[in-house]
This record gives structure tokens, sequence and C-alpha cells, in this order.
């Protein structure tokens, strides 16, 4: 599939407990293909110097080799570990407060549609396999209608063709 490799969509450091899936992540997407420019821009969006917008997934075994500060100090992520979870998805008690106080409206948007889609997967397939299958639809999602080129989370025009896709995706960045 272009934009990610399935040996990408296997990885588990990529799969963010919370359903905010890492390999769509524009901070991962600029450090996999090393892009200065679009680190830049993320770490204008999120208030960090560029050499500091790098990350290899936020669910890297301890101690991470390269993960984001927001992504090191996240709740969520502590919270699931904390309880032996890979995953939200296999939280009864979700959606919690961490998930509905979510600093981004578009990440709680994002986090409700997708932990049921994980949910359905892994009870169809198993929790791996199920795991490996929601990376994928994640995968498939941040494609551009108009031109079928990859996107990332977050994405309000596509960069190859400059259509509008923020309204069929995840709604603006809020």
């Amino acid at each position: 599939m272009e934009g990610w490799s399935e040996e990408e969509i296997r990885n588990r450091n990529l799969m963010a407990p919370c359903g905010l899936y890492c390999g769509a992540c524009g901070v991962y997407i600029a450090t996999r293909d090393k892009n200065d420019k679009f680190k830049a821009i993320l770490g204008k969006l999120y208030g960090t110097k560029p050499e500091e917008t790098e990350c290899l997934g936020c669910m890297q075994p301890d101690p991470p080799q390269n993960i984001y500060s927001y992504c090191r100090t996240c709740g969520i992520r502590n919270c699931v570990k904390a309880k032996g979870f890979y995953s939200c998805h296999q939280c009864k008690d979700w959606p919690c407060d961490r998930i509905n106080n979510f600093g981004w409206s578009t990440g709680i948007t994002v986090m409700k549609r997708a932990i049921p889609v994980w949910r359905a997967k892994s009870a169809e397939l198993g929790d791996e396999e199920g795991g490996v299958e929601w990376a994928r639809s994640e995968c498939l999602r941040y494609h551009c209608a108009g031109c079928g080129k990859a996107l990332y989370r977050g994405a309000q025009r596509c960069r190859a063709c400059n259509r509008e896709v923020a309204a069929e995706l995840d709604g603006s960045l809020k």
C-alpha cells in the first residue's frame, strides 16, 4: 500500500493504545522520511524545536529509542502500561476521562472512531492479527480520495493534488 510498508503496519511500536495510530502521525512520518521541512512545520504547530519533533512510535519498549516529548508523558499511554494492557481497546472503562478530556478535539474524534474498530477486529481475528488489521485500516483511511496519495492524520489538504481532505477525514485541527 502506498505510504506504508507491511513492516510498518505490523510494527506494534506504532499501535498507539489510544487509537491515534502512530504510523499516520505527521511527526512519525517526518521522522521516517527525514523531512526537516515537515518537522519544522509540525514543531511550530506543537511548540517544539524541529530537532525535537521526532518519534518512532509511542509503544516502543522502555527505554524508548526515539519518542516525541508529548507521547513520552502521555497519561493514556502510561495508564495502559500500568494496567498491563496493550491498548485502550482492552479496557472495560473505555472511554474514560483521559480520552474524553484529551487536549485536541480532533484527537478525541479519532480515538472514539478508531478504538471500536480495533475492538471489532480483535474480537474477529484475535488480538495480534486484529491489531495488524486495525493498523491496516488506519493506513487505508489516510489516502486522498482524489488522487490516492498517502496522507497523514490531521492533513488539511493533499500535498499531491491540493484537494481539501480535512472534512472527509478527521476535521480541522482544533
